[in-house]
C-alpha cells in the first residue's frame, strides 16, 4: 500500500479555502477545503473489490495489513496524500439548493497506477466538512452496503460508474431518522473507500457561475478538459463546445444503460450528476422488479416522482440544461450549447434503439421495432412481469409455436398474466415474425441477448438481505452477493436463488421497495 504515488492536481491546481478545518461556512472563491477524515474507535475491514484493488496495485496482503484499515477508515494517511472535501451546489428536485459540497465525503488524494491511470481516493462517512450543514458527515452501515456493492455491480454489467476499494465497519454507531418520521434510531457506522477518475458534478460548475464568478468557472472548465479530457484539442468556445458535447453524449450512454438494466437512480440532483457520465453518488437507488416506468424507490420522492424510472433520460436532459447555463459565460452565444443538447437527445435515440436491438436480439433496430418494444413494455406493466426475468426467458420462444410458458415465471400476478395473455401471444406472434426477418441465426440472438439482458441484477430485496445478516453480526453475505454480481450475464450453476423474481415480504418492506436519502 506504500506503493501507491500520488499526484494530487486538483489541490495543487485550482484554488483552495484559506480556511482548514470542519467549521461549517460558505466558502467563496474557492473549489475545495482542506479537512482531514475524523478518526474513528475500531476501524474493520468488511468487504474489498479484488478487481478495485488490484486496478490500485494492491493484493489481499495489502488489505489485510493493519495499516489499511486505519488508512482508509480516515485514521490515518499515507505520504503523498492531501483530505479535502470539493465546493459545489446544484439543484435538487428541480430548486436550486445554494452551496451543497462534500457534507460527509472527504478526498485523500488522486493516486496514479502502474497503467498510468489517475484514481481519486475518497472516503464516504469519513466525519464533518464545512460542507456538512446540520450534520455529523458519517454514513451507517445498510447505505455503504448497498453503494459499495452497486458500485462494482454497476461496473460488471458495463455502467459506466464509479467504483469502490473498500467498505469498513468504524466501531462507533450513528443516530439516524431513517424516513425522516420522528424515530431516530443508533445505527453501526461504516464507511466506504469509493474511487473514480474523477469525482468533479455539474454542480461544481453551477456554483461558481450562481456567483457570478466566471474567473473561477473558467479556470474550473480549463483543469477539467486539461485533466479529464486530454484527448480534445483547440482553443476558446471551440474547446469548450467540444467538451460540452462530449459531457452530454456520455451522459445520454450512461442513462442508456440504466433504462437497458432496470436501475432508478433515485435522486438525480444536478450536484449527483458527474462531468465524466459516470454514474455517480449511490443514496436511494433501486432495481425494476415488476415493470412500471412510474416506479421510484426514492420516499422524498414519493409525491412528485420527478426522479421515476421513465422519466431518466428526461431529466438528465434537464440537468446538463442546467450544466449549460451555468457555462453560458463562457460563450458569445448559446448556440453551441443547444447543439450539445441536441447531441445528447440523437445521441440517446442512438444508444436507445441500440438497446432495444440487443434486447430483442435483432442485428439492427428498425422504426417497428421501437413500437415493437414500447408494445412490450405495455404488456409488462399490464400483466406486472419481471423486467429482468422476462427478457432473460425471450431466447427461450418456441418460434414454431410461441406461447408464454417459458415467460411464465416473470409473472408476479398469474389473474394479471392471464388477463394480457391472449395480447401477448398476439404480440409473440408479430416478435417471431421479426425474428424471420433479421440476419441473425439462434446461436447469434441468444449470444446477443444474454450479453444485453443480465441475469443477476442488484436487487433491492437481495441488498437487505445481506444488511440484516450484517447488522446481526454475520457478514459474509456481502461478499456472496458481491462474487454474484461480478458475472451477471453468466448463469453461474447453483446461485439460481439469487435470478429469483421478488418475494411478497419484499414488496412493500422498508429498504427494499422504500428508501430515503438518510444515511
Amino acid at each position: 500500500m506504500n506503493r501507491l504515488l500520488f499526484d494530487n492536481r486538483f489541490v495543487r491546481e485550482l484554488p483552495g479555502d484559506p480556511e482548514q478545518g470542519a467549521r461549517i461556512r460558505q466558502v467563496h472563491g474557492a473549489l475545495w477545503s482542506a479537512v482531514e477524515p475524523t478518526p474513528v474507535a475500531a476501524p474493520r475491514v468488511i468487504a474489498w473489490s479484488p478487481e478495485m484493488a488490484a486496478t490500485l496495485g494492491m493484493d489481499a496482503a495489502d488489505i489485510a495489513a493493519p495499516q489499511f484499515a486505519q488508512v482508509f477508515a480516515g485514521n490515518a494517511l499515507l505520504d503523498g496524500m492531501q483530505p479535502y472535501a470539493a465546493n459545489y451546489g446544484g439543484h435538487q428536485f428541480g430548486h436550486w439548493a445554494g452551496q451543497l459540497g462534500d457534507g460527509r465525503a472527504i478526498t485523500l488524494g488522486e493516486t496514479i497506477n502502474a497503467a498510468g491511470e489517475r484514481w481519486e481516493l475518497q472516503l464516504k462517512g469519513a466525519g464533518p466538512t464545512p460542507y456538512s450543514r446540520s450534520a455529523d458527515g458519517r454514513a451507517v452501515l445498510r447505505s455503504s452496503i448497498r453503494e459499495f456493492l452497486c458500485s462494482e455491480a454497476m461496473h460488471h454489467l458495463g455502467v459506466p460508474t464509479t467504483r469502490a476499494l473498500c467498505l469498513l465497519a468504524t466501531g462507533e454507531e450513528v443516530v439516524r431518522d431513517m424516513f425522516y418520521d420522528g424515530h431516530p434510531r443508533a445505527e453501526p457506522g461504516a464507511i466506504v473507500c469509493r474511487v473514480a477518475p474523477s469525482f468533479i458534478r455539474f454542480g461544481n460548475f453551477e456554483l461558481p457561475a450562481s456567483r457570478n464568478d466566471i474567473a473561477l468557472l473558467r479556470q474550473l472548465a480549463d483543469f477539467t478538459i486539461r485533466r479529464d479530457y486530454p484527448e480534445l484539442v483547440g482553443e476558446g468556445e471551440t474547446l469548450y463546445a467540444g467538451w460540452f458535447a462530449q459531457v452530454c453524449e456520455r451522459t445520454a450512454a450512461t442513462i442508456a444503460h440504466w433504462m437497458r438494466v432496470g436501475f432508478v437512480h433515485g435522486v438525480m440532483n444536478t450536484d449527483n450528476l458527474s462531468i465524466l457520465g459516470l454514474t455517480i453518488d449511490y443514496g436511494p437507488y433501486g432495481w425494476i422488479d415488476d415493470y412500471d416506468p412510474d416506479w421510484t424507490p426514492n420516499t422524498t420522492d414519493a409525491h412528485g416522482r420527478r426522479y421515476r424510472f421513465g422519466w431518466q433520460p428526461k431529466i438528465a436532459h434537464w440537468n446538463l440544461g442546467r450544466l449549460a447555463q451555468a457555462l453560458s459565460p463562457l460563450f458569445a452565444s448559446i448556440e453551441p450549447l443547444q447543439a450539445g443538447l441536441d447531441g445528447y437527445a440523437a445521441a440517446y435515440t442512438r444508444a436507445d434503439r441500440d438497446n432495444v436491438a440487443r434486447k430483442l436480439g435483432l442485428a439492427t433496430c428498425r422504426d417497428e421495432d421501437v413500437e415493437l418494444i414500447r408494445d412490450l413494455h405495455t404488456l409488462m406493466h399490464d400483466g406486472e412481469a419481471d423486467m429482468t426475468l422476462l427478457f432473460r426467458a425471450l431466447p427461450d420462444i418456441d418460434l414454431a409455436t410461441p406461447t408464454l410458458a417459458p415467460l411464465a415465471d416473470a409473472f408476479y400476478d398469474d389473474d394479471k398474466r392471464r388477463h394480457v395473455e391472449p395480447a401477448f401471444i398476439q404480440w409473440l406472434s408479430r416478435y417471431v415474425a421479426r425474428l424471420r426477418d433479421d440476419p441473425l441465426d439462434a446461436t447469434e440472438r441468444r449470444a446477443r441477448m444474454h450479453a444485453a439482458n443480465p441475469k443477476y441484477v442488484l436487487r433491492n430485496y437481495l441488498a437487505q438481505q445481506a444488511i440484516d445478516r450484517a447488522e446481526q453480526g454475520d457478514e459474509s453475505g456481502i461478499a456472496e452477493l458481491l462474487d454474484v454480481m461480478r458475472r451477471p450475464y453468466d448463469e453461474q450453476p447453483g446461485r439460481e436463488a439469487y435470478a429469483g423474481k421478488r418475494p411478497d415480504w419484499a414488496r412493500d418492506r422498508a429498504g427494499c421497495s422504500m428508501l430515503s436519502c438518510s444515511s
